[in-house]
């Protein structure tokens, strides 16, 4: 599970959520411990529209590990990735091969490399809900981080063929087999290891263990208690909601290898300190 600390907030961390996204809410209320205490459906809009045959498809699917098998080759035929070695210049060819599996891999390696750019950058264009750290601290669109971003974001999706489109179906997808499998559950029970848990701004303290704080727009979750353990010495629980959960690496059986990690969309939330 990569560290991702997200760093204190301030005042423009509020004041830069924009009005401009491409989902059913606006990023005020997705990024609100509001919305993580009461859930709503979330979807970039028309994605599930315009891949209504794979959804059909996913449908008519009993086995998990088939369906992830399917979406896997709906993304290769969309995005022509499987043609990559058939183009004629060196660039060509490394962009269909970097296909979104890259990138989630990428994260967990370092999640402030440019494929953590990229995710973050998704979330930012998405969602409305743009980075508090990356490389460091971002206080505003002025500071070195927030430039460093900005350049590594630009790296990355140049690496690849409509990164973002790509990125669009692994939320969607996620959402559709977390309902499948959890059908009328609003939440599941995640942990969150870190070393650094005082970088995160702490909103309301609710309890001696108890808090609300703000992370940072994409951050790194377990479903695995004991494993949180691995990645810091301090261990948060939280009830996320389900349509927070971008990505969980257990949903793609044989795609993703992935240390139980689930990428969460950051933004306020509730939390408690797991005592060792």
């Amino acid at each position: 599970m990569a560290r991702d600390p997200a760093g204190p907030g301030d005042p423009w961390t509020a004041a830069r959520l924009t009005s401009f996204n491409r989902c059913n809410l606006p990023p005020w209320v997705i990024a609100s411990h509001e919305f993580n205490d009461d859930p709503r459906p979330l979807e970039v809009q028309g994605v599930r529209e315009a891949n209504g045959f794979l959804f059909r498809t996913l449908d008519a699917t009993g086995d998990p590990g088939e369906r992830a098998r399917r979406f896997d080759d709906w993304l290769s035929v969309r995005f022509q990735l499987h043609h990559w070695q058939e183009q004629q210049t060196a660039s060509a060819r490394r962009s269909l091969r970097n296909s979104y599996l890259r990138f989630l891999r990428g994260w967990g390696v370092d999640a402030s490399s440019n494929e953590g750019a990229v995710l973050k950058g998704w979330v930012e264009s998405r969602m409305g809900i743009p980075p508090t750290y990356h490389r460091g601290r971002i206080g505003s669109k002025e500071d070195e981080p927030y430039l460093r971003y900005a350049r590594d974001r630009m790296e990355g999706s140049a690496r690849t063929s409509a990164i973002f489109d790509q990125l669009d179906l692994v939320h969607a997808y996620t959402q559709y087999e977390l309902a499948r499998r959890h059908p009328g559950e609003r939440w599941l029970t995640l942990w969150r290891g870190q070393h650094d848990a005082g970088e995160h701004e702490v909103l309301e303290r609710a309890g001696p263990r108890e808090l609300v704080v703000r992370l940072n727009n994409l951050c790194s979750f377990t479903d695995d208690a004991e494993r949180a353990w691995e990645f810091g010495s301090t261990v948060w629980e939280a009830r996320v909601a389900i349509p927070r959960i971008f990505c969980a690496s257990w949903l793609f059986p044989g795609i993703l290898v992935g240390e139980r990690e689930a990428l969460v969309v950051g933004g306020e939330m509730r939390v408690r300190r797991v005592l060792a």
